[in-house]
């Protein structure tokens, strides 16, 4: 068996990831089939430039939908956006055949919000960033 060398590369290439990312997915299907990744993006949208101004962006895979960023601008708070966006990505999931939706928040962020729209914690890391907590949330989908 060969030795093979650790190389470290903090700036590195994005076909890096990939390089790695491929091999890994190959393995997985080999233990519960296709690994089917879907992207998904939830756009909040300015009314007169069209510009971004938020919203969500996450993928489904191995039957989970992963809501990897989610962002209602200040002055959109408190009015129902985020829940909104919430439902949709819920609508979404459930028509891809995902069990649930998992996702993860920092407690100067909105765990607030997402225990209000029905997530429950699994997990929390402390000291990230010190002081405060990464929290992780999930909510399960009723079947149809």
């Amino acid at each position: 068996m060969i030795e093979p060398k650790l190389v470290v590369d903090e700036m590195p290439d994005p076909i890096f990831r990939e390089a790695i990312l491929r091999p890994l997915l190959n393995y997985n299907s080999g233990k519960v089939g296709t690994t089917t990744l879907e992207p998904l993006a939830i756009l909040l949208r300015h009314p007169e430039t069209d510009e971004i101004i938020g919203g969500l962006w996450g993928s489904s895979a191995y039957d989970w939908l992963f809501i990897d960023l989610l962002y209602v601008p200040d002055e959109l708070r408190m009015r129902g956006v985020g829940s909104s966006l919430m439902k949709r990505a819920e609508e979404v999931a459930a028509k891809r055949g995902c069990v649930g939706i998992w996702v993860d928040t920092y407690t100067f962020q909105a765990p607030g919000f997402y225990e209000k729209v029905g997530y429950k914690t699994y997990g929390k890391l402390t000291d990230h960033p010190k002081g405060h907590e990464r929290i992780c949330y999930f909510k399960k989908l009723v079947q149809q």
